[in-house]
């Protein structure tokens, strides 16, 4: 049978349910700002009916509500999406930014770049054909070729700086993710104790579920929650996160690159030792870009190469407009520069060959297309004599054969064949514009006062203001592998060993091709990125709004909501005062037998 006062105890209940759906609703309201909050909803369900008799049998009557849970409005799903399409969002827009950061390097725009220098270093060799012994139109190559130098120098020093920012970055990016899964495994302790007596910590996965949010910006990453409420957040197989357990992410020690000029790092998994390779995200992109930039300072170390190489190669076949025709022959250079004769006793006459424009005097450089470097073979100075004589008597091919003490061979690679990338001192130092070989080299046949035919060969350099070296390093920037073939006149030989004309740092391309098609793939890839990035953002803005449209507080919802229980608040309270005016006259206005 029914208590008297049970209809009190379902309106109570009404109004403590009403009163706790109010309380969830402004709680929305105020934090309907808030980042990462998920909407919470009051779980309310009708309480055990009471069984009471009645004419034609039991009937249950509803004995009020009751609150089951406060839930907060969540889409698995959309959060799964959202946090493995971050990681690719965050690895297209670091990668943009490094393109940025490169097409900075080789800005061409306000002609002050690379390839306005190597224009210009054209366009002096150019005019040095057709004025071969004026000294402006000489001064001028110099010039011309020093600025080209440096600006390869500045380019590789920048993607230097660039690389080591790069990883500057990459530590910043190691210390949050070890901050995030230190934060996580913090909440994940705390979720578990609050829901240990069945209640949901909404606020606090809330912030777990934001932390993830982040986390999934460096590295991509799985999650999966455990039947205690906890999160396990895996990344490429490894588990960085699992319950109150995490792994901890160090850079290496720094270990010296010196074919770049840098130090690396590698990222390690502290608890083991064992290398942390991210899939995905801000850390993929910084190990990505990292070797994007090491690519394009080879490309410029080979255009450096190819000056070095190639170019001084020519450079070598021709003679310069210092000394005497008729006195050339087999020269040395002292250990101060000065050309000397072979025995180093008398001061040389003859015109210079055989020289670097770019590099050191005493050293020889081959292009090794095996090793991918620049074989620089040092000579003691003092100790290079340079001789000179034909192959044959029946050819024009000239022998320019290079000896000396050897002090050392070194492969350069990287910045170190950037490094080496300066006129040639002797060029550069006062009337060295002279030595400059505008002139070729030919043989001639020694005849006698008769005109009969001695039979003896001797190498001349044509006239004076001959440019017919000069056209052809010219043309050399703009040359291809196999159009250059036929105009190496001369064999190089570095003690005895011909050096090859055929191998050189930019493939088959020429100079000014090499450049052009290394910009143009700078640019296509620079355009492609920016694309998916675009792409990736419009995408992940249709996630936030799915995520949104489930989590998000709508004010016109919450306010209708508000509404509604301040309704049912008043209507369960005004039942409440009916019923407690119907027990007052129940109580103190019958039952007046026996008085």
């Amino acid at each position: 049978m029914r208590s008297t006062f049970a209809g009190l105890n379902t309106m109570v209940r009404g109004v403590f349910s009403n009163q706790l759906s109010l309380d969830t609703v402004g709680h929305n309201i105020t934090n309907a700002s808030t980042e990462g909050y998920s909407r919470q909803k009051v779980n309310l369900a009708a309480t055990r009916g009471q069984e009471i008799g009645s004419l034609y049998g039991n009937v249950l009557v509803g004995t009020g509500v009751d609150t089951m849970s406060i839930e907060r409005a969540r889409n698995v799903y959309a959060d799964k999406q959202y946090w493995q399409e971050t990681s690719t969002q965050q690895y297209y827009k670091t990668t943009q930014v490094n393109y940025d950061k490169i097409e900075a390097v080789f800005d061409d725009s306000d002609k002050t770049g690379i390839r306005h220098a190597m224009d210009e270093f054209y366009n002096a060799w150019h005019d040095l054909q057709t004025n071969a012994s004026t000294a402006s139109a000489r001064v001028a190559v110099i010039e011309k070729g020093n600025i080209l130098s440096d600006k390869l120098k500045t380019a590789g020093e920048q993607l230097q700086t660039q690389i080591n920012a790069q990883y500057d970055d990459m530590k910043t990016t190691v210390d949050k993710v070890n901050q995030t899964t230190e934060k996580l495994v913090l909440l994940n302790k705390n979720i578990m104790q609050q829901e240990a007596t069945g209640g949901s910590a909404n606020d606090l996965r809330d912030q777990r579920d934001l932390l993830v949010d982040e986390l999934s910006k460096y590295m991509n990453l799985n999650v999966y929650e455990d039947d205690k409420g906890m999160y396990s957040i895996v990344s490429n197989g490894i588990t960085m996160v699992g319950g109150v357990n995490r792994l901890t992410l160090e850079m290496s020690d720094p270990v010296n690159n010196a074919d770049y000029g840098i130090n690396d790092y590698v990222i390690n998994i502290k608890e083991s030792g064992v290398a942390f390779v991210p899939q995905n995200g801000a850390l993929r992109a910084q190990q990505d870009t990292i070797a994007e930039d090491k690519a394009y300072l080879d490309k410029v170390a080979n255009m450096a190469g190819f000056l070095l190489t190639t170019f001084n190669n020519m450079h070598q076949q021709g003679a310069g407009i210092n000394g005497t025709d008729t006195n050339i022959g087999t020269f040395l250079t002292d250990a101060n520069g000065n050309l000397m004769d072979a025995t180093g006793t008398t001061a040389y006459t003859g015109p210079a060959y055989g020289l670097n424009f770019y590099g050191d005097t005493n050293t020889v450089y081959e292009w090794d297309t095996t090793n991918n470097c620049v074989r620089a073979t040092n000579y003691q100075a003092g100790t290079v004599v340079r001789s000179i004589s034909p192959v044959t008597s029946a050819t024009s091919t000239v022998n320019i054969d290079i000896t000396g003490t050897v002090v050392s061979t070194d492969n350069l690679k990287g910045i170190n064949i950037i490094k080496a990338l300066t006129v040639n001192s002797q060029i550069s130092a006062t009337s060295g514009q002279n030595l400059i070989a505008a002139r070729t080299l030919s043989v001639e046949e020694d005849t006698t006062s008769t005109g009969a035919l001695a039979g003896t060969y001797s190498v001349k350099p044509n006239g004076t203001k001959d440019g017919t070296n000069a056209v052809n390093i010219a043309a050399l920037i703009n040359m291809s592998k196999d159009e250059a073939v036929k105009y190496n006149t001369a064999i190089i030989k570095n003690n005895g060993s011909p050096v090859s004309t055929k191998d050189r740092s930019t493939n088959k391309d020429s100079l000014n091709a090499y450049y052009i098609a290394a910009m143009s793939q700078l640019g296509s890839d620079a355009e492609s990125i920016k694309d998916k990035e675009s792409a990736q953002e419009d995408l992940i803005t249709q996630i936030v709004n799915w995520r949104s449209s489930t989590a998000g507080v709508d004010w016109n919802e919450e306010l209708t909501n508000m509404i509604t229980f301040q309704k049912g608040y008043s209507a369960c309270s005004r039942c409440l005062t009916t019923m407690d005016e119907m027990l007052d006259k129940l109580i103190n206005s019958t039952g007046t037998v026996g008085r």
